[in-house]
């Protein structure tokens, strides 16, 4: 099977187009690149919290989002079309204070006019935290 992306990169190239965004904010950074999947992880310290101590049902969406978006537009010609998000959900399956959470995105459909995505955020052991999907639309230039 070949990589479903448009071209080669890796993790580096990825988290370099985050500078100066809620990704960079939130220290989401991309740390696996595989040929039909991007991992990135997100730590859960304060500034992910909600009130009660435990990471944001919010941030985990940002988290979400982020990949899913980074992995759609990944897999287009930049120079022509890029992609956005259109819609996006999650289930929020288990709570978690600190640490890290990994979410890794996988395509559901690539189509021509729009992509979607789901993303399974999981603790350091490998726990569910939260299970999203994101539909992107792609945009011509």
């Amino acid at each position: 099977m070949s990589a479903i992306w448009a071209s080669s990169f890796g993790p580096e190239d990825l988290n370099g187009m985050s500078k100066n965004t809620i990704a960079e904010f939130l220290d989401i950074e991309v740390i696996e690149v595989g040929d039909d999947f991007l991992k990135a992880r997100m730590p859960v310290t304060a500034k992910t919290h909600q009130p009660m101590g435990v990471l944001h049902g919010g941030a985990s969406v940002v988290l979400a989002e982020s990949i899913g978006s980074i992995a759609a537009n990944c897999c287009l010609d930049n120079t022509k079309e890029y992609a956005v998000g259109q819609e996006i959900n999650a289930n929020h399956l288990r709570p978690i204070s600190s640490g890290y959470v990994y979410a890794t995105t996988t395509p559901v459909h690539i189509g021509r006019r729009s992509h979607v995505w789901r993303i399974q955020i999981e603790d350091e052991q490998s726990k569910a935290i939260c299970e999203s999907r994101i539909t992107m639309a792609v945009m011509q230039y």
